[in-house]
This record gives structure tokens, C-alpha cells and sequence, in this order.
């Protein structure tokens, strides 16, 4: 095996990760069954089959062997525009011609009708391929939520351009000041003129602020961005609404545009300030972009609130005026399951690099044969134990997380095209998993990568094997779309709480479903005893966090109890895959450790233990972090 900058067996890590997608897609989720829905009927498995081909095919040839390229050849600023590296050009403009961008939309729209679960597999390869190239996530969720809260004119003139790939968008929450806490954000938009609410793009506002952290702010692979930011509108005494009730959703277009989609020829003023430069996702353009600074100011609206042209970016108002959040939060949750995926596939990415690592690399005696007698061959990475619980690890965090996300993805289509009762309990049942979609992947999939680290030894320390870039690229989605904490805090603040806990009895009801299953297998009744317990646990520990009514008690220990719940979480999906899996083959059993069986048996014997210790803290409303005093550190 070469030193390399890329991955090292392109051509395996696909075919591996398409046989994991084909089982868990056909065998497991049975999402050819779908096609029996009115929406999907002119589906079926060989055009999905075609779409994962497709997507197979893109991502080995113009995503993977760029991988490295990216990362050294970073995006940078010459005063007048982002320049990428033409590799990034040519990525971008293959997917958008696959047809990706608008998979699960209208036939109306340009879109092919996909289930979301079929989607979301085929976008897999490219983030496994390159996560810097393939980040085209934030233009379909963007879209999407124009879809749900856009005016018909809207829908047409900038969703529909993102979806055929003519357009590209943003979604601009953060600001320096503010980071997270989005209820001070600063930016201020305002009424452009008399006639503002007669513009037919929608009612039309003057932007004025600072965004931070704003992915594919600014580059020249599409002829516009359409960014989505979040700004406060005056209240009825002309000053800004204090919290979050004064904070509204805006379409701001790089370039101004017409009702027909066509470009006007006149820059909106919205600046670049800076591009970030950061740890990983080095191959995606990171901005700070200042609205309404002058530096492109344009024509006042007809109203004549502005003499001639003038300072502030235009805006669209997309809602209701002070629904901001409620209309931004859908992008955001679809983002989130994004997120989820992405470190899934980074996770992968590593382990499918260290697996190929241990199987040719040869290192060490193995203990108790001569492993001191230096004349004695040498052995391969894999044949030693430690190493081998490494490469379990990592394929159960993977593989494991990749269930959760296909799983989510089901939900989505099951809301949409279910039957009433079916569709409400899938939305509720994703409201609940969401934050651990997003979560879990992010922090053990992480750990995966580090141990694909672990596992190159020295070499995988260095720039020369592409472990170390997986790394790099997926510490930050532990903060991408809302950190770590806030997605705790979300968990046990509202979603296990919400409408009485409904969502949290349902998901035990569902999950009650795969022990009762898996309980009929005699290999499967141990690991259905112990996840029954591990979700008991859970419950009860809900239960004694919010014991005295305390949200600052009940929350002191939020991201332990969301590392035990997740943990849960991946331990039905182990058991309803494992289900699967014999189902499929009854000549296995959990004692032969093989594939995905060795997979679920090292979750069920090293990880689903650690929920006891997790949750010990949660239970008892340990204080220690919170009643730490600031000087005592």
C-alpha cells in the first residue's frame, strides 16, 4: 500500500459501502416497498438501483480522488472573488447534473419523486468521497424550507433555480456577537419605502448586520446564492422586538433577480468580509458576510423610502413577520439529520481506510506464539486482538449510525405519504431522534476516525494517509447545526418532555416492537433483555432529572443522559438490523461474529454497558459541574 492523499481503495470503499446501503435499504428498511405509494409508483428497485449507480460512479470519479486537493488548495479571496480549485467546479457541476439536487421534489419541479430514504443513500457516496466537495446539503434544505413557507412566486423564482442547479443557497443564522444565541442577534431589517409589501418577490426589506460561520457564502460555482438570513423587524413602536418574537426570515440573493429568475445585472449589497479558515471541511468556502454595509448599495424600492440608491441588502420576507425561527428551524432540523450523515460517512471513510491498513500492514508477534522470538515472521495489524476491538468499534459507531440515518430518512417519507396515523407518529417519532441523528454520529463516529488514527500507528499522524483528514473534517459537526450541549438541552428539555411525553412513550413502544421480535430468536433474547432494561433505565432516569421541576437541575447532566439515550438508540437499531440479518440467513448465529453480527455483538457486550454510569449522574441531579465555582478551576 502507497503513501497517498486520497483514499486508498477508492474503488473497495464504495463497493463496501454499497452492499452496507443495499441491506440496510432492501433487507432491512424494505424501501422497495415503497412503490406501492401513489407518490413513488412509477419507481422501482432498478431505478433506485440506477440512482445509487449514478451517485456510485460521480462520487469515484470526480469526488474521491480530490479529496486531498481540497484540503491543501483551500478557498481564498482576491478582492473581487472565491476561487476554487476546478476540481470543486467539476464535482459540483456533475451532481447538479445527476439531478441530486431536486431528487425527492415534484416531477413539477424538475424533481425525480425519490423517497428521502433513497435519496439520502445516494447522497452517502459523496460524503463519504469528500465531504468538503459534497457539501451541497445547505441548497436543498434551503429550497425546502422555501417550499414550505414561500409565496408561490417565490417557489418558482428561487427554489426552483436552486433545485435545477443554476442557483445555489445558504442558510445565515450566527453572528460574531452572538454565536448560538440567536434571540441577540443584531441584524436589523426595515421596510424598503412606502410600497414595500407590493413587491411581487414578496415584501421587501433593507437588511443591515454581520453573519458569521456561513457555509458556501460566496463562490463563483453558480450563477447566484440565495441566502436565507434571520433578522429583527421593528414592532409597533419602530424599535427592534427584544428575544426571539422579533426575528423574521428573509431571501436575500447575491444577485437581485426578476419574476422570471432572471438576473437583473445589479449585485446586492451583500459583502464577503472574510473568509474563516478552518480545521477541516477545508474544500467548503466559510464566510463572515456583511448586509447593507454600502459597499453594493442599490436602488431605493418604489415607495421612495430611499433617495436614489442606497445603503441595506434586499430582502424577501418569506412568513409571517416575527416567525422567523419557526420557518428557519425546518431547514435547520433537515440540516441536522444532514450533519448526522456526514460524520456517519466520515466515520465510515476511516474505517474503510484502517481496515485496508491492518490487512496489509505488518507489524508484531502475536502474544503467547513467539511474539518475543524476532527470527519468527511477522504478522498483518488485523491478526491482533486490540486491533481487531478497534475495527469493531469503528464499524459499529458506522455502520450503526448509518442505520439511524437511513431510519430517520424513512420517517420522513412515512410522514409524508403514510396514512394519517401513520404519518403523525412518524413526525413525532423523528422530533424525538433528531437530535440524536445529529449527535450521536457526530461524537462517536468522530472516535472512530480517531481510532483509524490509532490503528495507522505514526503514519496515520501524518498528511501522508488520508485518516488523518477524516479527523480534521468531522470534528466539526460536534458543533455544525447546534452544539453538542444545545442538542442535549433540545433532548431532555423539550423533546422527551413535549405534549406529556408522548414522543418518549412512543419510541418505547416502537422500540418494545423490536424486543418483542427479536425475542422469538433464541440467539437475539439475551440483547432484548438487556436493551428492555437499558431503555427502562432511560425512562426512569427522565423521570428523577426532572424530579423537582428544576430545568437548571434536570439539565446540569444533559449531554450524559443524551451519550446514554443515544446509546440506546443505536442498540434497537443493532437489534432490529441483527433481526434482519438472520432473518435473512438462519445459518448465522451471534457466536460466529460475522459482518454485521460481530458488529452488534461488540455494541451489546463493550458499548450498551456504559448507559449505567451515563445516566448515574443524570439520576441523581449530580451538581458537581454546576455548583463549580469560577475561581476554583
Amino acid at each position: 500500500m502507497s503513501p497517498q492523499g486520497m483514499p486508498p481503495i477508492i474503488s473497495s470503499m464504495t463497493t463496501s459501502l454499497r452492499s452496507t446501503l443495499d441491506f440496510l435499504l432492501y433487507d432491512w428498511l424494505r424501501a422497495a416497498s415503497l412503490t406501492a405509494r401513489p407518490r413513488f409508483a412509477d419507481h422501482s428497485r432498478e431505478t433506485f438501483d440506477a440512482v445509487l449507480d449514478t451517485c456510485e460512479r460521480i462520487a469515484r470519479e470526480k469526488y474521491a480522488p480530490f479529496n486531498r486537493t481540497v484540503d491543501t488548495q483551500e478557498p481564498r479571496f482576491d478582492g473581487e472573488k472565491v476561487i476554487l480549485p476546478q476540481c470543486t467546479h467539476d464535482a459540483r457541476q456533475a451532481y447538479a447534473d445527476s439531478g441530486m439536487l431536486g431528487a425527492a421534489q415534484d416531477y413539477e419541479l424538475g424533481g425525480m419523486q425519490l423517497p428521502y430514504v433513497v435519496e439520502s443513500a445516494a447522497n452517502s457516496f459523496f460524503a463519504c468521497a469528500s465531504i468538503s466537495i459534497g457539501s451541497n446539503l445547505l441548497t436543498t434544505g434551503n429550497a425546502n424550507a422555501i417550499l414550505v413557507h414561500g409565496t408561490p412566486m417565490q417557489q418558482r423564482v428561487f427554489a426552483a433555480n436552486e433545485f435545477n442547479g443554476r442557483w445555489a443557497g445558504t442558510m445565515c443564522l450566527s453572528e460574531p456577537q452572538a454565536g448560538s444565541s440567536l434571540s441577540d442577534i443584531a441584524t436589523r431589517a426595515e421596510p424598503d419605502g412606502a410600497g414595500f409589501e407590493a413587491d411581487p418577490l414578496g415584501p421587501r426589506y433593507r437588511l443591515r448586520g454581520n453573519k458569521m460561520w456561513i457555509s458556501a457564502g460566496d463562490h463563483e460555482l453558480t450563477e447566484n446564492i440565495v441566502h436565507l438570513v434571520l433578522a429583527k423587524i421593528p414592532g409597533p413602536d419602530g424599535k427592534p422586538v427584544p428575544g426571539v418574537k422579533g426575528i423574521s426570515l428573509f431571501i436575500v440573493p447575491k444577485k437581485l433577480v426578476d419574476t422570471e429568475g432572471k438576473l437583473t445585472g445589479e449585485r446586492n449589497d451583500v459583502a464577503l468580509a472574510g473568509l474563516n479558515h478552518k480545521l477541516g471541511w477545508r474544500g467548503t468556502t466559510n464566510t463572515l458576510l456583511n448586509f447593507g454595509e454600502g459597499r453594493y448599495p442599490v436602488r431605493a424600492g418604489q415607495g421612495g423610502g430611499l433617495d436614489g440608491r442606497g445603503a441595506g441588502a434586499i430582502g424577501y420576507l418569506v412568513g409571517k413577520p416575527g416567525e422567523g425561527l419557526k420557518c428557519m428551524f425546518h431547514m435547520m432540523n433537515e440540516a441536522r439529520i444532514s450533519i448526522g450523515m456526514a460524520a456517519t460517512m466520515l466515520g465510515l471513510a476511516g474505517y474503510y481506510a484502517s481496515l485496508d491498513y491492518a490487512r496489509t500492514r505488518l507489524q508484531g508477534r502475536p502474544i503467547g506464539s513467539g511474539g518475543k522470538d524476532a527470527s519468527s515472521p511477522q504478522v498483518r495489524l488485523i491478526e491482533h486482538a486490540d486491533v481487531k476491538r478497534m475495527l469493531l468499534a469503528q464499524k459499529s459507531y458506522g455502520e450503526g449510525a448509518l442505520a439511524l440515518n437511513l431510519y430517520c430518512a424513512r420517517l420522513v417519507d412515512e410522514g409524508r405519504t403514510g396514512d394519517a396515523g401513520a404519518a403523525a407518529d412518524a413526525r413525532l417519532l423523528l422530533e424525538v431522534l433528531t437530535p440524536i441523528a445529529k449527535s450521536w454520529p457526530s461524537e462517536f463516529c468522530l472516535e472512530a476516525n480517531s481510532l483509524a488514527i490509532q490503528i495507522h500507528g505514526g503514519y496515520g499522524y501524518t498528511r501522508d494517509f488520508p485518516v488523518e483528514q477524516y479527523w480534521r473534517d468531522n470534528r466539526l459537526n460536534m458543533i455544525h447545526e447546534g452544539t453538542h450541549g444545545i442538542q442535549a438541552a433540545d433532548l431532555l428539555g423539550r423533546k422527551v418532555v413535549m405534549q406529556g411525553g408522548a414522543g418518549l412513550q412512543l419510541l418505547a413502544r416502537t422500540v418494545a416492537v423490536t424486543i418483542a421480535k427479536a425475542r422469538q430468536r433464541p440467539g437475539l433474547a439475551a440483547w432484548a433483555g438487556q436493551l428492555e432494561q437499558a431503555l427502562r433505565d432511560v425512562i426512569d432516569a427522565t423521570r428523577a432529572a426532572w424530579a423537582t421541576g428544576n430545568a437548571g437541575e434536570a439539565l446540569a447532566n444533559a449531554v450524559p443522559y443524551m451519550q446514554a439515550f443515544g446509546h440506546v438508540v443505536l442498540a434497537w437499531m443493532w437489534l432490529d438490523v441483527a433481526d434482519s440479518v438472520l432473518a435473512k440467513d438462519a445459518s448465522l448465529s451471534i457466536a460466529a461474529s460475522v459482518g454485521r453480527m460481530g458488529a452488534a455483538r461488540y455494541f451489546f457486550h463493550y458499548e450498551l454497558p456504559k448507559t449505567g454510569a451515563w445516566l448515574a449522574v443524570v439520576c441523581t441531579r449530580d451538581a458537581t459541574c454546576a455548583d463549580m465555582a469560577e475561581d476554583a478551576f
